[in-house]
């Protein structure tokens, strides 16, 4: 970023990325390019080894998919026109679960971490998920995530749960910590 222009971000939700085919493919490759770069510098997104293209290609297509059907929001965060982050959420699909959501994948470019783009996609999705009549949305999140964890906090979460020593990667084993945000509880 070069000093005095301004970089304006732009939070864009599943319609509007699927309504342009060629922003649509653009970005399944970008959220593969994201995804695999943080997995690879060892972020906490669910993989050991950096994701194949297939793998985001088949994710994406699921969650898609949700959110037509209504049971889910996926948000892409574009800075200056490049994708920099996305993320989703998805509704329980067990039938006495189905008010709530579980906030599933929150990524965001490591050259742009500290800039607001995770926080600028979380709340995004909050309130996706106050709009689709969420009561509950939940998340978990590695022990060692502190950056993440903070971020979560700051927007009202609240941590109900903790598993010790529960994700494995290779020899090293972190804490597996859940976190609430109850909208039933909020004005």
């Amino acid at each position: 970023m070069t000093r005095g222009v301004t970089t304006e971000l732009a939070v864009l939700d599943a319609s509007e990325l699927t309504d342009d085919p060629e922003l649509e493919v653009r970005f399944a490759a970008s959220a593969h390019q994201i995804m695999a770069d943080l997995v690879s510098g060892g972020a906490a997104l669910g993989w050991v080894e950096p994701p194949s293209r297939d793998e985001v290609g088949d994710l994406l297509g699921q969650v898609v998919s949700a959110v037509r059907a209504g049971d889910a929001a996926l948000r892409a965060a574009y800075l200056d026109g490049q994708l920099v982050g996305w993320g989703y959420w998805l509704r329980y699909a067990r039938p006495t679960h189905r008010p709530h959501a579980d906030l599933e994948k929150i990524a965001v470019d490591a050259a742009v971490h500290g800039r607001g783009v995770g926080r600028a996609l979380a709340t995004a999705l909050i309130a996706d998920a106050r709009e689709a009549g969420i009561e509950v949305l939940t998340l978990d999140a590695r022990g060692d995530n502190i950056n993440a964890l903070y971020l979560y906090r700051s927007l009202g979460f609240t941590e109900y749960g903790r598993l010790p020593d529960f994700v494995a990667v290779g020899e090293r084993r972190y804490d597996k910590v859940f976190y609430m945000l109850d909208f039933r509880r909020q004005g």
